[in-house]
């Protein structure tokens, strides 16, 4: 390379580095208003609009999302486990349940056994590898579930093949299925044995998976409350005894 042409590709990157570091003009703030877009701002009103359609059809299955808090603490209080699953943004709620129920959700108690499948990556991959997509749950379900335990599916869609897998092979197991989807009818709310179908648009559906999945805790822990000693002193908020 010349010295003239090293300049020269000097120069440029010069350039461009001017052109990425310059702060580009911001419109004007609308007079009253925090957002400077009318379009954008009028898409977040109507999207936060569309939350109360999921809320609504959530509150009128408030008593399935109960009895599933009960029943899935007393079968994990004997000694049962959870398995969940989803894809995408419906395997991080899923995720985040399991974690509630290893965990804790608001007081102090025991944790207990769940396992969200997706996030077992290398036996995920392997499986994906060696058997396809559509098997990476219910090779898993195969492993690891057992007669009595529960199984509950995250999908918006409710068609995923994957999920659809899942179920068959619990059924086969015996164990309870359940699925929380978007609107039905759908096929994987027909092939669990009880399903929350939430009425609403995909994202909002999405949003309310996460808020039926806390009011299952909800009576989850008030049912394990009602079948265990009072922590110990401190416990309540987190503390050691």
């Amino acid at each position: 390379m010349t010295a003239e042409s090293s300049l020269r590709e000097s120069s440029l990157r010069e350039a461009d580095l001017r052109t990425l570091t310059a702060a580009p003009a911001l419109p004007a703030v609308l007079p009253g208003a925090t957002f400077v877009d009318p379009a954008s701002a009028d898409a977040v009103r109507l999207h936060l609009d569309n939350v109360l359609p999921a809320l609504d059809s959530l509150r009128s299955q408030s008593g399935r999302l109960a009895a599933w808090g009960v029943e899935l603490a007393q079968r994990l209080l004997r000694g049962q486990r959870l398995l969940a699953a989803g894809n995408g943004g419906s395997a991080a709620e899923a995720q985040h349940l399991t974690a509630e129920l290893v965990g804790r959700f608001d007081s102090e108690r025991v944790p207990f056994s769940a396992i969200s499948l997706h996030a077992e990556s290398s036996a995920m991959t392997a499986i994906a590898n060696d058997y396809g997509y559509d098997e990476v749950f219910a090779r898993q379900v195969r492993a690891h579930g057992r007669s009595g335990d529960v199984l509950i599916l995250l999908s918006t869609s409710g068609k995923s093949p994957n999920l659809l897998r899942a179920a068959d092979v619990a059924a086969r197991l015996n164990m309870t299925t359940w699925a929380l989807t978007g609107a039905g009818p759908n096929p994987l709310a027909d092939a669990c044995d009880e399903a929350v179908m939430i009425d609403a648009l995909n994202a909002n559906a999405q949003e309310g998976h996460l808020i039926a999945l806390h009011a299952v805790c909800r009576a989850f822990d008030l049912e394990v409350a009602r079948h265990t000693p009072a922590p110990f002193p401190g416990m309540a908020n987190g503390g050691r005894p």
